[in-house]
């Protein structure tokens, strides 16, 4: 990522104060709500499930019944403090508070990499914090570069990664699903590119060895396993012999950050899905010299995040990855 922020304005004061900031940044408080259901996944916006007036559940809001449900969050880099959004912690907040609105608590939660800024200490105490008042039963994690800087990763793995193999690689089941973490971030290719590396290809390969072909497999990571845009770096270098070994099965949905924006893909039995940051967003794929925390006036920020309306073609369902605001004005 540029050190600096990518300015995306006519002028830098935009006259809005720190309160009005935050009220208009609402939008980056965002995480996804996936549901499963006979293997099926399904997701929903967390902002499209909170009224925009009370704060509380939509009046009227319909969620199927499900085997399960968990969130995903990522890049919430806190410590960060420039002008892109100068209250990380407040936006991280916002995300809690959505979680915490709805109905059923979470299984659990993920939370796909940079959890800090500049992987100090007390940025990782903060998110501690922070999450701790989640209501779910648990939260994984996966690094981002960030929070490996300079590819050490030794207090990230002593915060997060007890239990892990390697630079903090791990699977678990939850409900009849296999849950993969990989990490991708210690040792970057050239232009920024994510690495696996062979140990945890080996690992992978033979963690998938005993499952049966039928067996709902979620994989999250903190690079995107599928070429976005390789020249700044949005793509995993060795992802195609990853996914080679998850081809025969039937239900495969790969969960990436780093981006600050949603995507997704259908690639055969592979849908991919990157989540929106909950700390600032960064340009479109090219529409930008570099990528980078990206400011624009506060009162612009919907505008700029859109709606995104998500289709699982295979299985006709819709998935709502959407993010609206949470005020309906400012």
């Amino acid at each position: 990522m540029a050190n600096d922020d990518l300015i995306i304005s006519d002028k830098n004061d935009d006259g809005i104060d720190r309160a009005g900031f935050i009220k208009c940044m609402a939008w980056a408080g965002t995480g996804i709500l996936w549901m499963m259901n006979g293997g099926v996944m399904k997701s929903f916006g967390m902002s499209q499930m909170i009224d925009k007036t009370t704060g509380g559940l939509k009046k009227g809001l319909v969620i199927p019944a499900s085997d399960f449900s968990f969130v995903q969050i990522s890049d919430s880099h806190v410590g960060f403090n420039k002008p892109a959004n100068p209250d990380v912690v407040g936006t991280l907040l916002a995300t809690v508070a959505k979680i915490n609105a709805m109905p059923t608590a979470p299984s659990f939660v993920l939370h796909t990499g940079d959890l800090s800024h500049l992987a100090q200490a007390d940025e990782f105490d903060t998110l501690d914090q922070v999450l701790k008042t989640v209501k779910t039963e648990k939260i994984f994690y996966v690094p981002g570069e960030h929070d490996v800087l300079n590819g050490d990763n030794k207090q990230f793995l002593a915060r997060y990664g007890k239990g892990t193999k390697g630079d903090g690689w791990y699977s678990y089941d939850s409900h009849g699903v296999h849950f993969i973490g990989l990490v991708n971030v210690v040792n970057t290719a050239e232009g920024g590119l994510g690495v696996l590396g062979h140990d945890q290809l080996e690992w992978l390969e033979d963690d998938l060895k005993g499952l049966s072909s039928s067996t709902p497999v979620v994989v999250f990571a903190h690079i995107p396993l599928w070429a976005i845009y390789p020249q700044w770096g949005w793509g995993t270098r060795d992802s195609e012999q990853a996914l080679s070994y998850l081809k025969r099965f039937g239900s495969v949905t790969v969960l990436n950050g780093h981006i600050h924006q949603t995507m997704q893909k259908v690639e055969g039995n592979i849908t991919f899905h990157t989540a929106n940051s909950t700390a600032f967003p960064q340009p479109q794929p090219g529409t930008a010299p570099a990528p980078g925390p990206m400011k624009v006036p506060a009162e612009k920020l919907r505008g700029l995040l859109g709606l995104t309306d998500v289709h699982y073609v295979e299985h006709d369902h819709t998935l709502a990855i959407t993010d609206t605001p949470l005020m309906e004005k400012m």
